[in-house]
């Protein structure tokens, strides 16, 4: 399934050159700041305290995320994240793209009970079901089904998750 992103047309220089234009400068530095913070923090209620309150992300009660995650810096209100899942050291969440000609912002959405792998990078506009495991070192380029096992670049379905990670 297609990723669900709104594309937004730029004329002139790239998108990227034209961010403050989109968001304001004050939000991107609050945010970056607040970020670094969360991805050095090793008490997990202060980090998710951090995501919830400060960048106004949605995290359900008892999400873990690992050391250096990094979230969308512009667009963190647009993640969403159940309970009890993991999301593994370095991943990085995106809620937009800044291209050539336009920019993209897609609601990032990450189910209960999810594994996300070590250094795994989600993009805009997807959807990883409850109970769903992603491999370390993918790319989420597309939805992921509840209770699936997915991983790689392109990302693949490798089978089911285990029964424990659905059982958590």
């Amino acid at each position: 399934m297609a990723r669900k992103l709104t594309r937004y047309p730029v004329e002139g220089p790239n998108a990227l050159w034209q961010i403050y234009r989109t968001v304001s400068p004050l939000k991107g530095v609050k945010n970056f700041i607040f970020i670094q913070l969360a991805r050095y923090c090793p008490i997990l209620p202060m980090k998710n305290w951090i995501y919830r309150r400060m960048l106004g992300m949605t995290v359900g009660k008892h999400t873990a995320f690992g050391l250096m995650v990094m979230v969308d810096v512009f667009f963190p209100e647009k993640i969403t994240i159940g309970e009890n899942s993991v999301i593994g050291y370095n991943t990085t969440i995106l809620a937009h793209e800044y291209l050539i000609k336009e920019y993209r912002l897609g609601e990032v959405r990450i189910g209960e009970n999810v594994l996300v792998g070590a250094n795994t990078t989600i993009l805009p506009g997807v959807t990883i079901g409850d109970g769903a495991v992603v491999a370390a070192g993918s790319v989420v380029h597309k939805d992921v089904a509840p209770g699936a096992f997915v991983g790689g670049n392109p990302l693949r379905e490798l089978g089911r998750a285990a029964a424990e990670n659905e059982s958590i």
